[in-house]
């Protein structure tokens, strides 16, 4: 009873950080409300489009942030239960960024970003360095040579999941990582939905181009 009502709390926590619309509080300050600008997106890349690259990368910090902040708490309340903690809390952190209830508030509608961030942040308490390292690589050369950020993301994600579950299936990550794995790959196609199919008949826009 009392380990279910502590997943509870984690769960309730991780859903709460994950809803925190950075984005939206980092555009306000410059009187932009992203939610009517450019795609409308919770994100990093729309505000780069509507307000400029650095305000862009401080929501991509906070955003992965609140991935951070989420598995850190999770572990201090299941100490225990390291693996579980951290995967309860990544998945519930990004779905909770993805369909924020302070979004909600706001808007009227349950909307949110898209979980890049907050994944990115995710993976960096979850993967080992080698992981974190190949997949800034590959993402850095995609945007270095596309200037498209939904696909060095999509690469980014499909690269560092696929690397990850051979990493589980070898016994070198926890089990529990691999309903996270499998949960966020359906969030991250369903929400990159659009982006993938404006990548294949080539409108989708390019990091420098305004909202």
């Amino acid at each position: 009873m009392e380990v279910s009502a502590t997943m509870i709390v984690v769960i309730v926590i991780s859903y709460l950080l994950g809803s925190i619309p950075t984005a939206y509080l980092v555009a306000r300050q410059k009187g932009v409300n992203i939610f009517e600008v450019g795609s409308g997106n919770m994100g990093a890349t729309n505000v780069i489009r509507a307000l400029g690259f650095w305000w862009g990368i401080l929501v991509w910090f906070f955003d992965s942030l609140k991935g951070v902040v989420a598995i850190l708490l999770a572990n201090l309340l299941m100490p225990d239960n390291h693996g579980a903690a951290t995967a309860i809390a990544a998945t519930v952190a990004v779905i909770g960024h993805n369909w924020s209830l302070f979004a909600a508030l706001v808007t009227g509608t349950l909307r949110g970003g898209k979980g890049a961030a907050i994944w990115f942040g995710t993976m960096l308490m979850m993967a080992p360095l080698q992981v974190i390292v190949g997949m800034c690589v590959l993402g850095g050369f995609i945007i270095a040579v596309t200037r498209y950020v939904s696909l060095a993301v999509l690469a980014m994600f499909g690269l560092s999941t696929l690397w990850m579950l051979v990493l589980i299936g070898q016994h070198q990550r926890p089990g529990e990582y691999i309903f996270y794995s499998l949960l966020v790959t359906a969030m991250m196609l369903y929400r990159f939905r659009d982006n993938i199919q404006r990548l294949l008949t080539g409108t989708e826009r390019r990091l420098g181009e305004r909202a």
